[in-house]
């Protein structure tokens, strides 16, 4: 007979054997938004009202192209695991089967629409 102690049944696990591996990139992908979205919103805002042209001219410039492009996909996969979270917590059955995939479908389509978009501006 094997003695285990509940810290030892828990260690690692978890309902779907990787809790620990999502808190973690839950945490540097929101440390890593808290210091790109501010630099984020003040490029945006600087281009906010200007002409067609100025903001082609501002967001074909690499540096904010790159950065536009971070801001979504990770700002996008931290709202697809944390809805994910939230569904897994609050609903059950087919319910939560159905809005898993339509998040993931959400989030992905967004960042591939954002993507398309940012690249047609810089190229």
């Amino acid at each position: 007979m094997r003695f285990l102690t509940a810290r030892k049944r828990a260690e690692g696990l978890g309902a779907a054997h990787s809790g620990t591996e999502h808190h973690w990139y839950m945490i540097v992908s929101s440390v890593g938004l808290a210091l790109i979205v501010p630099i984020f919103l003040f490029v945006f805002g600087r281009a906010l009202g200007g002409t067609h042209d100025e903001v082609i001219d501002t967001f074909s410039n690499p540096a904010v192209a790159i950065l536009t492009i971070l801001v979504l996909y990770v700002g996008l996969q931290h709202f697809r695991k944390g809805a994910q979270t939230m569904i897994e917590d609050y609903a059950g059955g087919m319910t939560r089967k159905i809005l898993i995939i339509s998040v993931t479908v959400l989030s992905y389509g967004m960042i591939a629409t954002g993507l398309f978009a940012v690249l047609k501006i810089a190229l």
